[in-house]
C-alpha cells in the first residue's frame, strides 16, 4: 500500500514538498480514494490471467503439431487459400475473355455465313469449292448428262459453273475395279494390269510435263507393247511432226505453254474401268474417263479462265505369251477415241488451243452438232463423223 505524505514540517520551504501548489497537505479520504483506484487499476491491466483448462489443452496440441511438422495454415490467409481464391480469379477473367470473342464471331458469322467453310447451314451457296459434294465412283454408265452448275470460274474456283466441280482430283478418279482371275491370268496379274492401265492414263492425261507439251516417256517405254505393230513408233511420230493424219491428241492431252496456263495443280477426273475375258484366254480392259482443264492465258496479269474438256475411250489388252508373240505384263492398243471439247478446230500442230472470251476466235468455224461435253451417257467414236463441232458448255 502507499505510503501517506508525511505533514509538510516547519523548516520546509513552501511549495517544495508533495503537496498542492497552494501548499496545502492532501487530506486523508482523497488520498486513500487514490491508492484504491491505483490497486484496482494494476489488478485489471497488468496482473496476469490464469489459463482455462481447455485454453491450456489446445495451446499443448498445438505445440506438439508444430514440433511434428503437421501446423495447418492459417484460416483464410494460408498459401492454399490464397492459391485457390488467384485461380478462381483469374478463371473469371480468361472465361469473360472467351465469352467477348465468341460473342463477336457469332455476330459476324450471322452476318454473313459465307465466312465458314463449305456449306454449313445448306445453303448452296459455296457452288465454287473444289470438292463440293463430290460424286460417288462411277460404277456403270450414267443414264442422262448432268445438271447445270452455277458459277462463274475465277483463277482461285476455276472449276465453278461446271459439273466438274463435284469430280474427283486427279488420279483419285481412276478407281479400279477389284482385281480376279481371268483366263489364262492369275490375280495378280490382271491387278499388274489393271495398275498399267491407270499409270497410262496418268501419264497421257494427268502429268505436267506431259500437258505442258512434254513426251509420256512412262507409256511409250514402260507401258505400251513394243512388239505390237507400229503402235509405239507411229505414236512417237506423231510426237514429233504431228498433222492431221498424225496427231498425238488421238493419245495425249497437250497445251502450248507459249499459250495458254494450268491454273491450279488439279484436273478433274470422271469415270470408270472395267475388264472381262479377252481373246484366247486374254484380257480385255475398257476405259472411259473425261478429263476437265482449267487453263488462263500465258500473260500472268489475265485473271481469264477457260475450261477445255477431253473424253477419252480406250480398249486396251493383256495378250497371252504363250499363244501370241507380245511382251509379257505390256498391254496392247485395241482402240483409242476421243471428243475434244473448247479447241480450236482444223489446228493440228499437237496442242489443245481453248478459246476465251476476251479473244478473237481461232482454227475454222465449227460445222458439226452442238454437244455437251459433260454428257458421259452418249457413246463416242463410233458416229462415224469428224467434224468440229460446238459445245453447249464448257
Amino acid at each position: 500500500m502507499a505510503e501517506k505524505p508525511s505533514e509538510k514540517s516547519p523548516e520546509e520551504p513552501e511549495g517544495s514538498g508533495r503537496s498542492g501548489q497552494s501548499g496545502e497537505s492532501i487530506p486523508d479520504d482523497v488520498w486513500a480514494q487514490f491508492v484504491q483506484d491505483s490497486e484496482r487499476d494494476i489488478r485489471t491491466s497488468e496482473a496476469p490471467k490464469e489459463p482455462s483448462a481447455r485454453a491450456r489443452m489446445v495451446t499443448e496440441r498445438l505445440r506438439q503439431q508444430e514440433a511434428r511438422g503437421e501446423l495447418p495454415p492459417g484460416w483464410r490467409t494460408g498459401p492454399a487459400w490464397q492459391e485457390m481464391n488467384g485461380q478462381k480469379a483469374r478463371r473469371r477473367k480468361v472465361w469473360t475473355i472467351i465469352g467477348v470473342v465468341l460473342a463477336i464471331a457469332l455476330a459476324v458469322v450471322a452476318m454473313k455465313p459465307s465466312l465458314l467453310p463449305g456449306d454449313p447451314f445448306g445453303t448452296g451457296t459455296d457452288t465454287g469449292t473444289q470438292s463440293a459434294n463430290p460424286l460417288p465412283d462411277e460404277t456403270a454408265a450414267p443414264t442422262n448428262a448432268p445438271s447445270n452448275a452455277p458459277g462463274t470460274p475465277t483463277l482461285d474456283k476455276p472449276f465453278a459453273g461446271s459439273p466438274a466441280v463435284r469430280y474427283a482430283d486427279g488420279a483419285a478418279g481412276i478407281v479400279l475395279p477389284e482385281a480376279k482371275p481371268v483366263g489364262a491370268f492369275g490375280k495378280d496379274q490382271v491387278a499388274s494390269a489393271l495398275a498399267q492401265t491407270k499409270s497410262l492414263l496418268v501419264d497421257a492425261n494427268l502429268d505436267r510435263k506431259t500437258l505442258l507439251g512434254g513426251n509420256p516417256e512412262t507409256t511409250l517405254d514402260k507401258i505400251l507393247d513394243p512388239k505390237q505393230p507400229d503402235m509405239i513408233a507411229d505414236a512417237r511420230s506423231w510426237l514429233r511432226k504431228p498433222g492431221k493424219n498424225s496427231d498425238p491428241l488421238w493419245l495425249f492431252s497437250r497445251f502450248d505453254p507459249d499459250e495458254v496456263r494450268l491454273v491450279g495443280d488439279v484436273v478433274k477426273t470422271r469415270g470408270r474401268t472395267t475388264f472381262k475375258a479377252g481373246r484366247d484366254g486374254g484380257v480385255a480392259i475398257h476405259a472411259d474417263y473425261t478429263f476437265v482443264y482449267a487453263l488462263a492465258p500465258a500473260d500472268p496479269d489475265s485473271t481469264e479462265v477457260s475450261r477445255t474438256i477431253v473424253r477419252r475411250v480406250l480398249d486396251l489388252e493383256l495378250l497371252d505369251p504363250a499363244k501370241y508373240e507380245v511382251t509379257p505384263g505390256r498391254l496392247a492398243v485395241n482402240r483409242h477415241d476421243q471428243d475434244l471439247a473448247n479447241s480450236a478446230c482444223d489446228i493440228y500442230d499437237g496442242f489443245l488451243h481453248p478459246q476465251f472470251d476476251s479473244a478473237d476466235p481461232t482454227g475454222a468455224p465449227p460445222s458439226g452438232p452442238t454437244t455437251d461435253p459433260y454428257d458421259r451417257s452418249r457413246d463416242i467414236g463410233k458416229s462415224g463423223t469428224e467434224e468440229c463441232g460446238t459445245v453447249s458448255r464448257t
